[in-house]
Protein backbone atom coordinates (compact mmCIF):
# COMPACT_ATOMS: atom_id res chain seq x y z
CA UNK A 1 0.00 0.00 0.00
CA UNK A 2 1.50 3.12 -0.82
CA UNK A 3 2.38 5.40 1.97
CA UNK A 4 -0.27 8.06 1.40
CA UNK A 5 -3.05 5.58 0.14
CA UNK A 6 -4.99 6.24 3.47
CA UNK A 7 -4.30 10.01 3.43
CA UNK A 8 -7.57 12.32 2.93
CA UNK A 9 -5.95 15.50 1.17
CA UNK A 10 -7.58 18.10 -0.86
CA UNK A 11 -9.58 16.51 -4.22
CA UNK A 12 -6.87 16.85 -6.99
CA UNK A 13 -7.33 18.96 -10.20
CA UNK A 14 -6.71 19.25 -13.43
CA UNK A 15 -5.59 16.57 -15.80
CA UNK A 16 -4.89 13.68 -12.85
CA UNK A 17 -8.29 14.63 -11.21
CA UNK A 18 -10.16 13.59 -14.78
CA UNK A 19 -8.22 10.95 -15.05
CA UNK A 20 -9.12 9.53 -11.55
CA UNK A 21 -12.61 10.38 -12.03
CA UNK A 22 -12.96 8.42 -15.29
CA UNK A 23 -11.55 5.24 -13.69
CA UNK A 24 -13.60 5.80 -10.61
CA UNK A 25 -16.78 6.06 -12.77
CA UNK A 26 -15.35 2.82 -14.26
CA UNK A 27 -14.23 1.08 -11.15
CA UNK A 28 -17.24 2.06 -8.87
CA UNK A 29 -20.16 -0.95 -10.42
CA UNK A 30 -19.93 -3.62 -11.08
CA UNK A 31 -22.16 -6.00 -13.52
CA UNK A 32 -19.80 -6.73 -16.34
CA UNK A 33 -20.67 -9.34 -18.80
CA UNK A 34 -17.89 -12.06 -17.08
CA UNK A 35 -19.53 -11.33 -13.54
CA UNK A 36 -23.14 -11.73 -14.91
CA UNK A 37 -22.04 -15.05 -16.30
CA UNK A 38 -19.84 -15.74 -13.41
CA UNK A 39 -22.85 -15.27 -11.15
CA UNK A 40 -25.19 -18.08 -13.52
CA UNK A 41 -22.20 -20.70 -13.30
CA UNK A 42 -22.29 -20.68 -9.31
CA UNK A 43 -26.10 -20.82 -9.17
CA UNK A 44 -26.19 -23.58 -11.25
CA UNK A 45 -23.92 -25.32 -9.97
CA UNK A 46 -25.54 -24.96 -6.12
CA UNK A 47 -28.52 -26.68 -8.43
CA UNK A 48 -26.79 -29.42 -9.48
CA UNK A 49 -25.40 -29.97 -6.08
CA UNK A 50 -28.81 -30.00 -4.61
CA UNK A 51 -29.75 -32.44 -7.23
CA UNK A 52 -26.86 -34.80 -6.45
CA UNK A 53 -27.21 -34.77 -2.75
CA UNK A 54 -30.95 -36.08 -3.47
CA UNK A 55 -29.69 -38.97 -5.57
CA UNK A 56 -26.63 -39.60 -3.24
CA UNK A 57 -28.23 -39.72 0.15
CA UNK A 58 -32.04 -40.22 0.80
CA UNK A 59 -31.51 -37.95 3.98
CA UNK A 60 -30.47 -34.96 1.98
CA UNK A 61 -33.80 -33.56 0.89
CA UNK A 62 -35.75 -34.49 4.13
CA UNK A 63 -36.88 -31.18 5.92
CA UNK A 64 -35.00 -31.73 9.19
CA UNK A 65 -31.89 -31.62 7.13
CA UNK A 66 -32.70 -28.94 5.25
CA UNK A 67 -33.30 -26.61 8.26
CA UNK A 68 -29.99 -27.57 9.72
CA UNK A 69 -28.06 -26.59 6.10
CA UNK A 70 -30.14 -23.44 6.45
CA UNK A 71 -29.11 -22.91 9.49
CA UNK A 72 -25.10 -23.76 8.81
CA UNK A 73 -25.28 -21.07 5.49
CA UNK A 74 -26.44 -18.28 8.38
CA UNK A 75 -23.42 -18.74 10.63
CA UNK A 76 -21.02 -18.69 6.92
CA UNK A 77 -23.18 -16.33 5.78
CA UNK A 78 -22.95 -13.43 8.06
CA UNK A 79 -18.99 -14.46 8.75
CA UNK A 80 -19.30 -14.18 4.74
CA UNK A 81 -20.85 -10.96 4.08
CA UNK A 82 -18.06 -9.04 6.75
CA UNK A 83 -15.38 -10.54 4.52
CA UNK A 84 -16.92 -9.31 1.49
CA UNK A 85 -16.45 -5.82 2.60
CA UNK A 86 -13.14 -6.30 3.36
CA UNK A 87 -11.99 -8.28 0.06
CA UNK A 88 -13.96 -5.60 -1.96
CA UNK A 89 -10.99 -3.19 -0.71
CA UNK A 90 -8.23 -5.65 -1.83
CA UNK A 91 -7.69 -6.50 1.96
CA UNK A 92 -8.35 -9.98 3.59
CA UNK A 93 -9.23 -10.60 7.50
CA UNK A 94 -7.78 -13.69 8.93
CA UNK A 95 -8.66 -12.89 12.73
CA UNK A 96 -12.46 -13.43 12.16
CA UNK A 97 -12.52 -17.00 13.68
CA UNK A 98 -10.82 -15.56 16.97
CA UNK A 99 -13.45 -12.90 16.94
CA UNK A 100 -16.02 -15.39 16.77
CA UNK A 101 -14.11 -17.07 20.28
CA UNK A 102 -13.50 -13.79 21.63
CA UNK A 103 -16.91 -12.59 21.73
CA UNK A 104 -18.35 -16.11 22.29
CA UNK A 105 -16.61 -15.98 25.78
CA UNK A 106 -17.11 -12.39 26.33
CA UNK A 107 -21.01 -12.76 25.75
CA UNK A 108 -20.96 -16.29 27.94
CA UNK A 109 -19.11 -14.81 30.46
CA UNK A 110 -21.33 -11.61 30.77
CA UNK A 111 -24.16 -14.01 31.13
CA UNK A 112 -22.96 -16.54 33.37
CA UNK A 113 -22.10 -13.14 35.38
CA UNK A 114 -25.95 -11.93 36.09
CA UNK A 115 -26.17 -9.89 33.11
CA UNK A 116 -29.54 -9.41 31.19
CA UNK A 117 -29.15 -11.39 28.30
CA UNK A 118 -29.89 -8.23 26.06
CA UNK A 119 -27.46 -6.07 27.32
CA UNK A 120 -24.78 -8.53 27.10
CA UNK A 121 -25.39 -9.29 23.60
CA UNK A 122 -25.18 -5.36 22.99
CA UNK A 123 -21.54 -5.71 24.59
CA UNK A 124 -20.06 -8.70 22.72
CA UNK A 125 -21.45 -6.56 19.76
CA UNK A 126 -19.31 -3.67 20.37
CA UNK A 127 -16.46 -6.26 21.95
CA UNK A 128 -16.08 -7.76 18.04
CA UNK A 129 -16.33 -4.20 16.13
CA UNK A 130 -13.66 -3.27 18.62
CA UNK A 131 -11.14 -6.05 17.50
CA UNK A 132 -12.45 -4.96 14.23
CA UNK A 133 -11.52 -1.42 14.91
CA UNK A 134 -8.00 -2.34 16.13
CA UNK A 135 -7.66 -4.29 12.89
CA UNK A 136 -8.58 -1.08 10.72
CA UNK A 137 -6.34 0.85 12.32
CA UNK A 138 -3.14 -0.77 12.66
CA UNK A 139 -3.77 -0.73 8.97
CA UNK A 140 -4.79 2.68 8.09
CA UNK A 141 -2.73 4.19 10.73
CA UNK A 142 0.33 1.65 11.59
CA UNK A 143 1.27 1.22 7.53
CA UNK A 144 0.53 -2.58 8.05
CA UNK A 145 -0.57 -4.85 5.44
CA UNK A 146 -3.87 -6.23 6.31
CA UNK A 147 -2.46 -9.76 6.07
CA UNK A 148 0.40 -9.24 8.69
CA UNK A 149 -2.02 -6.97 11.10
CA UNK A 150 -5.50 -9.93 11.03
CA UNK A 151 -2.68 -12.84 11.19
CA UNK A 152 -1.42 -11.33 14.18
CA UNK A 153 -4.80 -10.26 15.83
CA UNK A 154 -5.62 -14.22 14.94
CA UNK A 155 -3.13 -14.67 17.52
CA UNK A 156 -3.68 -12.13 20.20
CA UNK A 157 -7.64 -12.62 20.02
CA UNK A 158 -7.19 -16.38 20.44
CA UNK A 159 -4.62 -15.84 23.22
CA UNK A 160 -6.78 -13.80 25.30
CA UNK A 161 -9.69 -15.62 25.00
CA UNK A 162 -7.80 -18.56 26.32
CA UNK A 163 -6.53 -16.66 28.97
CA UNK A 164 -9.61 -15.32 30.33
CA UNK A 165 -11.48 -18.76 30.20
CA UNK A 166 -8.43 -20.54 30.92
CA UNK A 167 -9.53 -22.90 28.21
CA UNK A 168 -12.50 -23.75 29.62
CA UNK A 169 -16.22 -23.98 28.31
CA UNK A 170 -18.37 -21.16 30.17
CA UNK A 171 -21.97 -21.43 30.24
CA UNK A 172 -24.58 -18.84 29.94
CA UNK A 173 -26.49 -19.59 33.89
CA UNK A 174 -29.63 -18.54 33.75
CA UNK A 175 -29.61 -16.50 30.28
CA UNK A 176 -29.41 -19.84 28.89
CA UNK A 177 -32.90 -20.36 28.24
CA UNK A 178 -34.18 -17.42 26.82
CA UNK A 179 -31.17 -16.94 24.99
CA UNK A 180 -31.13 -20.37 23.16
CA UNK A 181 -33.99 -18.42 20.82
CA UNK A 182 -30.96 -16.57 18.47
CA UNK A 183 -30.00 -19.62 17.29
CA UNK A 184 -32.47 -22.58 17.79
CA UNK A 185 -35.67 -20.20 17.66
CA UNK A 186 -38.19 -21.10 14.35
CA UNK A 187 -40.09 -17.71 13.50
CA UNK A 188 -43.02 -18.21 10.54
CA UNK A 189 -41.16 -22.17 9.77
CA UNK A 190 -37.69 -20.42 8.78
CA UNK A 191 -35.30 -20.82 11.44
CA UNK A 192 -33.94 -17.67 13.58
CA UNK A 193 -30.43 -17.45 12.34
CA UNK A 194 -31.99 -17.37 8.53
CA UNK A 195 -34.18 -14.39 9.28
CA UNK A 196 -31.09 -12.35 11.16
CA UNK A 197 -28.90 -13.59 7.74
CA UNK A 198 -31.59 -12.29 5.60
CA UNK A 199 -31.61 -9.02 7.21
CA UNK A 200 -27.78 -8.22 7.01
CA UNK A 201 -27.67 -9.56 3.77
CA UNK A 202 -30.21 -7.04 2.51
CA UNK A 203 -28.70 -4.03 4.66
CA UNK A 204 -25.38 -4.95 3.16
CA UNK A 205 -26.27 -5.57 -0.71
CA UNK A 206 -28.35 -1.85 -0.05
CA UNK A 207 -25.01 -0.73 1.16
CA UNK A 208 -23.26 -2.00 -1.89
CA UNK A 209 -25.59 -0.86 -4.38
CA UNK A 210 -26.88 2.32 -3.63
CA UNK A 211 -24.99 3.90 -1.23
CA UNK A 212 -21.67 6.60 -1.67
CA UNK A 213 -20.29 4.53 1.09
CA UNK A 214 -20.54 1.54 -1.03
CA UNK A 215 -19.25 3.20 -4.56
CA UNK A 216 -15.78 3.75 -2.29
CA UNK A 217 -15.83 0.52 -1.51
CA UNK A 218 -15.68 -0.76 -4.61
CA UNK A 219 -13.45 1.97 -5.86
CA UNK A 220 -10.78 1.58 -3.55
CA UNK A 221 -10.64 -2.44 -4.21
CA UNK A 222 -9.97 -1.44 -8.06
CA UNK A 223 -7.70 1.39 -7.67
CA UNK A 224 -6.68 2.95 -4.38
CA UNK A 225 -4.93 6.11 -6.01
CA UNK A 226 -7.51 6.93 -8.40
CA UNK A 227 -9.87 6.50 -5.72
CA UNK A 228 -7.64 8.81 -3.42
CA UNK A 229 -7.32 11.18 -6.17
CA UNK A 230 -10.86 11.45 -6.36
CA UNK A 231 -11.11 12.76 -2.82
CA UNK A 232 -12.56 9.78 -1.14
CA UNK A 233 -11.06 9.40 2.25
CA UNK A 234 -9.53 5.65 1.60
CA UNK A 235 -7.86 5.69 5.19
CA UNK A 236 -11.90 6.10 6.43
CA UNK A 237 -13.38 3.21 4.03
CA UNK A 238 -10.43 0.72 4.53
CA UNK A 239 -11.34 1.07 8.67
CA UNK A 240 -14.85 1.20 8.12
CA UNK A 241 -14.77 -2.50 6.43
CA UNK A 242 -12.96 -3.80 9.43
CA UNK A 243 -15.26 -2.89 11.92
CA UNK A 244 -17.69 -4.24 10.03
CA UNK A 245 -15.97 -7.68 9.41
CA UNK A 246 -15.90 -7.53 13.19
CA UNK A 247 -19.54 -7.26 13.65
CA UNK A 248 -20.67 -9.79 11.84
CA UNK A 249 -18.24 -12.22 13.25
CA UNK A 250 -20.04 -11.19 16.71
CA UNK A 251 -23.09 -12.13 15.05
CA UNK A 252 -21.81 -14.95 14.23
CA UNK A 253 -20.14 -15.93 17.27
CA UNK A 254 -24.03 -15.23 19.52
CA UNK A 255 -25.34 -17.17 17.15
CA UNK A 256 -23.49 -20.32 17.79
CA UNK A 257 -23.37 -19.36 21.47
CA UNK A 258 -27.22 -19.44 21.77
CA UNK A 259 -27.22 -22.76 20.00
CA UNK A 260 -24.79 -24.50 22.53
CA UNK A 261 -25.86 -22.65 25.48
CA UNK A 262 -22.38 -22.21 26.35
CA UNK A 263 -18.88 -20.31 25.26
CA UNK A 264 -16.02 -22.34 23.92
CA UNK A 265 -12.39 -20.72 24.10
CA UNK A 266 -12.07 -22.88 20.61
CA UNK A 267 -14.78 -21.62 18.89
CA UNK A 268 -14.23 -20.29 15.30
CA UNK A 269 -11.16 -21.93 14.68
CA UNK A 270 -10.55 -22.26 11.19
CA UNK A 271 -13.59 -19.80 10.33
CA UNK A 272 -12.07 -17.50 8.98
CA UNK A 273 -10.79 -20.07 5.92
CA UNK A 274 -14.29 -20.90 5.59
CA UNK A 275 -14.68 -17.06 5.37
CA UNK A 276 -12.67 -16.32 2.80
CA UNK A 277 -13.66 -19.64 1.04
CA UNK A 278 -17.63 -18.61 0.51
CA UNK A 279 -16.33 -14.70 -0.81
CA UNK A 280 -14.19 -16.74 -3.49
CA UNK A 281 -16.35 -19.29 -4.63
CA UNK A 282 -19.15 -16.97 -4.79
CA UNK A 283 -16.75 -15.00 -7.17
CA UNK A 284 -15.99 -11.54 -5.04
CA UNK A 285 -12.63 -11.37 -6.94
CA UNK A 286 -9.30 -11.05 -4.67
CA UNK A 287 -7.62 -8.92 -7.33
CA UNK A 288 -10.11 -6.27 -7.49
CA UNK A 289 -13.06 -4.61 -6.38
CA UNK A 290 -15.36 -6.55 -7.96
CA UNK A 291 -18.54 -8.63 -6.78
CA UNK A 292 -20.92 -9.09 -4.17
CA UNK A 293 -23.06 -10.42 -1.58
CA UNK A 294 -25.45 -12.03 -3.82
CA UNK A 295 -22.87 -14.15 -4.92
CA UNK A 296 -21.35 -14.60 -1.31
CA UNK A 297 -24.77 -16.09 -0.24
CA UNK A 298 -24.29 -18.63 -3.18
CA UNK A 299 -20.98 -19.29 -1.84
CA UNK A 300 -21.99 -20.04 1.49
CA UNK A 301 -24.91 -22.42 0.18
CA UNK A 302 -22.68 -24.34 -1.85
CA UNK A 303 -19.89 -24.63 1.20
CA UNK A 304 -23.11 -25.67 3.56
CA UNK A 305 -24.15 -28.35 1.27
CA UNK A 306 -21.00 -30.01 0.35
CA UNK A 307 -20.29 -30.62 3.90
CA UNK A 308 -23.60 -31.61 4.40
CA UNK A 309 -23.60 -34.02 2.14
CA UNK A 310 -20.18 -35.10 2.68
CA UNK A 311 -21.26 -35.68 6.29
CA UNK A 312 -23.97 -38.04 5.26
CA UNK A 313 -22.06 -39.97 2.73
CA UNK A 314 -19.27 -40.50 6.05
CA UNK A 315 -16.58 -38.97 4.26
CA UNK A 316 -13.85 -37.88 6.90
CA UNK A 317 -13.83 -34.34 7.90
CA UNK A 318 -10.23 -34.59 6.66
CA UNK A 319 -10.59 -35.65 2.98
CA UNK A 320 -13.53 -32.88 3.30
CA UNK A 321 -10.84 -30.32 3.62
CA UNK A 322 -9.73 -31.64 0.50
CA UNK A 323 -12.63 -30.67 -1.49
CA UNK A 324 -13.03 -27.40 -0.08
CA UNK A 325 -9.50 -26.88 -1.25
CA UNK A 326 -9.93 -27.66 -4.55
CA UNK A 327 -13.13 -25.75 -4.73
CA UNK A 328 -11.40 -22.58 -3.81
CA UNK A 329 -8.73 -22.99 -6.29
CA UNK A 330 -11.08 -24.34 -9.00
CA UNK A 331 -12.96 -20.18 -8.20
CA UNK A 332 -9.52 -18.58 -7.77
CA UNK A 333 -8.69 -20.02 -11.32
CA UNK A 334 -11.61 -19.04 -13.29
CA UNK A 335 -11.43 -15.89 -11.44
CA UNK A 336 -7.93 -15.36 -12.92
CA UNK A 337 -9.02 -16.44 -16.39
CA UNK A 338 -12.02 -13.86 -16.54
CA UNK A 339 -9.88 -11.06 -14.75
CA UNK A 340 -8.99 -9.82 -18.35
CA UNK A 341 -12.53 -9.96 -20.02
CA UNK A 342 -14.22 -6.40 -20.40
CA UNK A 343 -15.32 -4.26 -17.74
Amino acid sequence: MPRDATQTGSVVTGPDAAKARTLLGRFAHGGTAWRRLRDSGILLALVLLIVAGGLLSPFFLQPANFLNVARQVAIVGILGIGMTFVILTAGIDLSVGSIVGFVAITAASLMHGGMPWPAAMVLALLAGALVGALNGLGITKGRLQPFIMTLGMLVIARGVTMTWSKGQPISLGDAAEPFSWLGTGVLLGVPVPVWVLAVIAAAAGFTLRYTAFGRHVYAVGDNLEAARLSGINTGRVIFSVYVISGLCAAVSALIIVSRLTAGEPSQGTGFELDAIAIVVIGGTSLFRGEGGIRGTLIGAAIVAVVANLLNLLGVSPFSQQIVKGLIILGAVLLERRGAGEGR
